[in-house]
């Protein structure tokens, strides 16, 4: 979405913000942190100081950076490059603030750590953190792409009932049932409303997580909401797409809209209990990766993330399976 100027943004600019990968180096006064340690990489940085961080809000976190302030990366010629989403990680290596660094156990592939960087601690994270789902509450997840199946497998750890998928790709519904939706729902249905009563004994549904960035999915999302509901706004939308709403029908409904960044997530507790949660079984990351590719083939990785047929395309730096991943 960048790259494609769904943001803005400045260029020239290197883009990449799940990242998995070993320490080669550290600054002065990292402690945390040393050679050869095999970490994920997030875009969160925190200084555990301010207001925001101790109320366990550190991807909101009010501190300006060095980094923030003075890209580590320029070209041959010196110039300045934008280091996107604070990693900039389709490169061979990359420079970032020990804040966004996570320990991981030395069995697990770096291609599906990287998930746990964004898709994997965001999908799940919105439905355990931010929307704090209770066991039973019926559950909407709009979008079923690397967001939105995590997002699914968030219902499943809570223990949400009903789980319905809406998506326009069958093979994404097929994963979101495997992945443990027990309601899948075509984003082009006739009644998409009628489909998600049918599912919900009559009624809509308790929570509404809308993971992907378009209007026409906020709008949907509001459609599905119950009296009483909470719409979870997961996706990011280009900077101009604008969503109305009725307050007064919200207020009389008693109905919420939370906004979740990145899960709300608290890394160091976050990805290491998604981290022992896949040892356990319990969350997928393998069947995530559509595909591997090599850096010099991006722009096919992204092709088809566009056409819609990937979950994630991981970019790896070796021809082995535990080369440093993007």
């Amino acid at each position: 979405h960048f790259a494609d100027g769904a943001w803005g943004g400045t260029l020239p600019a290197i883009y990449g913000h799940e990242a998995a990968g070993t320490v080669v180096e550290t600054g002065r006064g990292v402690e945390a942190f040393t050679r050869g340690d095999r970490v994920v990489a997030t875009l969160i940085r925190s200084c555990g100081a301010c207001s925001a961080c101790r109320d366990g809000h550190e991807v909101v976190c009010e501190a300006q950076f060095a980094l923030d302030e003075d890209s580590p990366l320029r070209d041959a010629n010196g110039q300045s490059l934008e280091q996107g989403m604070r990693i900039g990680a389709f490169a061979e290596e990359v420079t970032i603030h020990a804040s966004q660094a996570v320990g991981i156990p030395g069995d697990l592939p770096f291609a599906e750590a990287s998930l746990l960087a964004c898709g994997v601690l965001t999908g799940v994270g919105a439905v355990t953190n931010t929307a704090d789902v209770p066991a039973g509450s019926s559950a909407v997840i709009i979008g079923a792409g690397g967001v939105g199946l995590n997002a699914v497998q968030g219902a499943r750890l809570r223990h949400a009932k009903p789980i319905i998928a809406i998506d326009l790709e069958p093979s994404k519904l097929d994963l979101a049932r495997a992945l443990g939706a027990s309601h899948v729902v075509r984003a082009d249905a006739s009644d998409v409303a009628a489909e998600v009563r049918a599912a919900c004994g009559g009624r809509l549904a308790d929570f509404v997580f809308v993971t992907v960035g378009a209007g026409s999915a906020l709008a949907q999302g509001n459609e599905l909401l119950a009296p009483g509901g909470t719409l979870v706004l997961v996706g990011m939308p280009p900077s101009d797409v604008r969503h109305e709403i009725d307050p007064g029908t919200m207020a009389s409904r008693e109905q919420r809209i939370l906004g979740s960044k990145m899960g709300s997530a608290q890394i160091r507790r976050d990805i290491p209990a998604l981290v022992a949660q896949h040892a356990a079984g319990s969350v997928e990351l393998a069947g995530l990766v559509s595909g591997r590719y090599p850096l010099e083939k991006i722009n096919e990785a992204m092709a088809a993330v566009r056409r819609g047929h990937a979950i994630r395309n991981v970019i790896v730096f070796d021809d082995s399976d535990e080369g440093e991943s993007r």
